[in-house]
């Protein structure tokens, strides 16, 4: 016998409370009447105690009925070989069973027909009566489970030669991780659902002008874009509904019960360049542009040193030689990095960077770079690295803000990469609303034909209905007992 749940199992330790209760058990004492005390004299007092396991068999079903409810939380299942022939097995989610049905249903019919067995694509690959199963009306929650575990699970429990015939979504969600590589004469078949769309409010700010920007996101199953939206005051032609909820302003899709909650906060930008003060105008006017197109609440300083630097800044950018000198207060630091100057003939390029190419004249090099690089040159090294340290990201340049240094200032693509760097964007939308899909070859696991394993078939049955039937008759009998006992004593009194 198996456990889905083992863990539950703990719960056991429950028994020791209705043993403790049942032995803190105080006898009373008996009462006797006499006619006179006058010639009972004082003596010493006796107390006595009796830790004793009075009514038995209350305490044992007690006990029982605490151990069914966590062998019950532990969901068991019985294990066994099935020694029977099998032609093979036909799998399906059991969530999407019915759109299954509808788009594979010559092919099912023909296997169910010839003999195959019906199992869900569920944990435990439950055996049912197809004809039962498909004519259940239930809407059963989708898991997103992943199908290439699952798969991996069906490895060990059928053998290689038997033919396993699975229908399945293809959407993206359900493929996570790694592709498996099984022994198995598998035939998977996929589809894309019905629901092959969706559109959601990522998020959604106030501008500078009081309109609300918001990025829509719309997945497919060609894939996920975000579209920037803007709703202007008095605005009806518009897909969107803007209302207040718990005193804050939130807005989503009329057609939706989801909102977002509608950002307000102002960006602050402290520029340090000490001796570096055109590196300094650079960025500023960078960041100047920035705000102007996103239209963004915006506070852009600059300062001499960081001592003037005020606390809770969104960005920091140390354009000094000078090491800081104290720790900021800041969600992002921006840190020309010290080290060799080396002359360099390459280019800058962001991760998903344009075609265009800016030239790279001189470069920091260091022995150690920090980070994972967010930008790089030509020969595939960091001009950009991200280091995150706690709440702050840490950005670390291993260039200047300098023509002299590189052509990134006069680029156009200047203030488009700083954009990203400060506003970035979702690379992965939520699991419940992707929509992307995955082809045929992409799904199918590594079939390894050379390990061919002699295995029988597991069967698994869940037992927690037996249990929970044995648990209301238990429970039916210790009330029967307690009240047939309690009866007893009140007759006793009277």
């Amino acid at each position: 016998m198996n456990f889905l749940n083992s863990i539950w199992l703990f719960a056991l330790a429950a028994l020791s409370m209705p043993v403790a209760i049942h032995l803190w058990n105080i006898k009373r004492g008996k009462t006797l009447k006499v006619g006179s005390i006058s010639l009972i004299t004082v003596s010493s007092q006796k107390k006595s105690r009796s830790l004793k396991l009075n009514d038995l068999l209350l305490l044992l079903l007690r006990c029982l009925l605490l151990a069914l409810v966590a062998f019950v939380l532990a969901a068991p299942l019985l294990q066994r070989h099935n020694l029977s022939t099998v032609k093979g097995w036909v799998l399906i989610p059991k969530e999407d069973l019915k759109e299954s049905y509808q788009k594979f249903k010559p092919p099912i019919d023909s296997l169910t027909k010839a003999g195959y067995e019906f199992h869900y694509f569920n944990k435990g690959f439950e055996k049912a009566d197809f004809s039962k199963a498909s004519a259940d009306t239930t809407n059963y929650k989708n898991t997103n489970a992943s199908y290439w575990s699952l798969v991996q699970q069906l490895d060990g429990q059928i053998p290689s030669t038997l033919p396993v015939y699975l229908f399945t979504p293809n959407g993206a969600t359900h493929f996570i991780g790694e592709k498996p590589q099984v022994s198995l004469a598998l035939h998977w078949q996929t589809y894309t659902s019905a629901d092959s769309a969706s559109t959601w409010v990522e998020k959604a700010r106030l501008t500078n002008t009081n309109e609300i920007q918001i990025a829509e996101g719309n997945s497919k199953p060609s894939g996920t874009i975000y579209t920037e939206r803007t709703i202007r005051s008095g605005d009806q032609q518009t897909p969107f509904m803007v209302y207040t909820e718990n005193g804050r302003l939130s807005v989503g899709l009329k057609n939706s019960n989801e909102s977002v909650v509608v950002g307000t906060s102002t960006w602050r930008f402290a520029i340090c360049a000490d001796k570096n003060s055109r590196d300094a105008g650079y960025v500023k006017a960078a960041l100047q542009s920035i705000v102007q197109f996103t239209k963004h609440k915006a506070v852009i300083k600059q300062y001499i040193n960081a001592g003037q630097i005020p606390p809770r800044q969104d960005w920091v950018f140390w354009l000094s030689a000078k090491s800081i000198s104290k720790q900021l207060d800041c969600s992002n630091l921006f840190v020309y990095e010290n080290g060799k100057i080396k002359i360099s003939n390459s280019w800058i390029s962001d991760e998903s960077s344009s075609k265009q190419k800016i030239d790279l004249y001189r470069s920091i090099t260091t022995d150690h770079n920090k980070g994972y690089s967010v930008w790089k040159d030509g020969f595939d090294e960091p001009v950009l690295t991200l280091q995150k340290q706690g709440w702050t990201n840490n950005y670390h340049f291993y260039s200047r803000f300098d023509p002299a240094w590189s052509d990134l200032v006069w680029s156009d693509s200047f203030p488009k990469m700083l954009l990203k760097l400060i506003v970035g964007q979702p690379t992965e939308p939520d699991r419940k609303y992707d929509r992307r899909v995955m082809d045929t070859k992409q799904v199918m696991p590594v079939i390894n034909n050379d390990a061919h394993v002699s295995k029988k078939i597991i069967e698994h049955t869940d037992l927690s209905h037996y249990l929970w039937l044995l648990l209301v008759l238990i429970f039916a009998v210790e009330r029967w007992l307690a009240h047939n006992k309690s009866l007893k004593k009140v007759m006793q009194n009277d």
